[in-house]
């Protein structure tokens, strides 16, 4: 038997038989494996999950009681020599987005190089002041732009915004104010215009009278607009007067509303004036027709009037 075994295998090894059948039965399992590849690995995958799902529940069971922790000697087991303001600063440091670096922290502490600062506030004493100053950088800009962009100063003229905005909103009631005085003044010269009127109408038979004795059309015209004239003068007076007595407890009202004794209303000599002369040449323009009117009619028509 060993002697036809040692042959056989002699046999085998000499004739290549061996090596042939070694190949043929590795295409064979090649061609299997490659047939059955989707079930092979469905069953393996199957397999694995089954084994991997009884084991963690056999971990999971046994978890509770693989180890114990003690409470007190874990709360022992840490000591922090901090206060709670301390504990809060640290807790807000390991939250924040912020990168620590050298920068960021001298920034913090607040220092500040003032070779390279940020931004720098100027607080002029006064406004001729703070125009002078926004003059200086308007024309430093103007220089820069054409010799280096990069050098030009970006401010904010925040005294001038909110001026410029409180303002807007002064010119916006002065506009609706000389509207309101404009149509005042329409209506009192209407009114002026037809209350000379009607004194032409009473004084019919005086105008008869005054042209039977020679007065000329001229002479009638100019009584009345010494009448309208002297009208205008008191009235133009009369509203200054009574502007200038009320200017001192307007003023105090104000500085009680306001608390500032400086802020003061005040009617210039100038403005007074041009108020009278405004309503005089009003009080005028309102009389001409009907002084116009009166020097028309017929001094007979006039004189048997009643």
């Amino acid at each position: 038997q060993n002697y036809l075994e040692k042959a056989l295998k002699t046999i085998l090894e000499n004739s290549g038989l061996s090596d042939q059948f070694i190949q043929a039965l590795q295409k064979r399992f090649e061609r299997y494996f490659k047939e059955n590849e989707k079930m092979i690995r469905e069953s393996l995958t199957n397999q694995i999950e089954s084994i991997m799902s009884r084991k963690m529940g056999e971990f999971a069971a046994q978890l509770p009681n693989a180890f114990t922790i003690d409470s007190h000697l874990l709360a022992n087991s840490f000591k922090m020599n901090l206060d709670q303001q301390e504990l809060t600063q640290l807790m807000m440091s390991l939250m924040t987005s912020e990168k620590s670096s050298y920068d960021n922290n001298l920034k913090k502490l607040g220092y500040a190089d003032f070779d390279q600062p940020s931004e720098i506030n100027i607080y002029p004493k006064d406004f001729e002041s703070k125009q002078e100053i926004v003059a200086i950088l308007d024309e430093y800009n103007e220089k820069m732009k054409s010799e280096d962009e990069n050098k030009v100063i970006s401010y904010t003229d925040y005294v001038g915004t909110l001026m410029s905005s409180v303002t807007d909103i002064i010119n916006v009631i002065s506009y609706v104010l000389v509207a309101f005085v404009s149509i005042s003044l329409v209506v009192s010269s209407i009114m002026i215009g037809i209350i000379t009127y009607i004194s032409v109408l009473e004084r019919t038979k005086e105008i008869g009278i005054l042209r039977a004795i020679g007065a000329s059309k001229r002479n009638i015209s100019s009584i009345f607009n010494a009448e309208t004239f002297i009208v205008g003068l008191c009235s133009g007076l009369l509203g200054v007067g009574i502007t200038l007595a009320a200017l001192p407890p307007i003023n105090e009202l104000i500085h009680k509303l306001s608390g500032n004794a400086s802020i003061n209303a005040s009617l210039p000599v100038a403005a007074a004036i041009g108020l009278a002369v405004l309503s005089i040449i009003l009080t005028l323009i309102s009389g001409l027709i009907p002084s116009k009117k009166a020097a028309k009619k017929d001094p007979v028509l006039a004189l048997r009037s009643e």
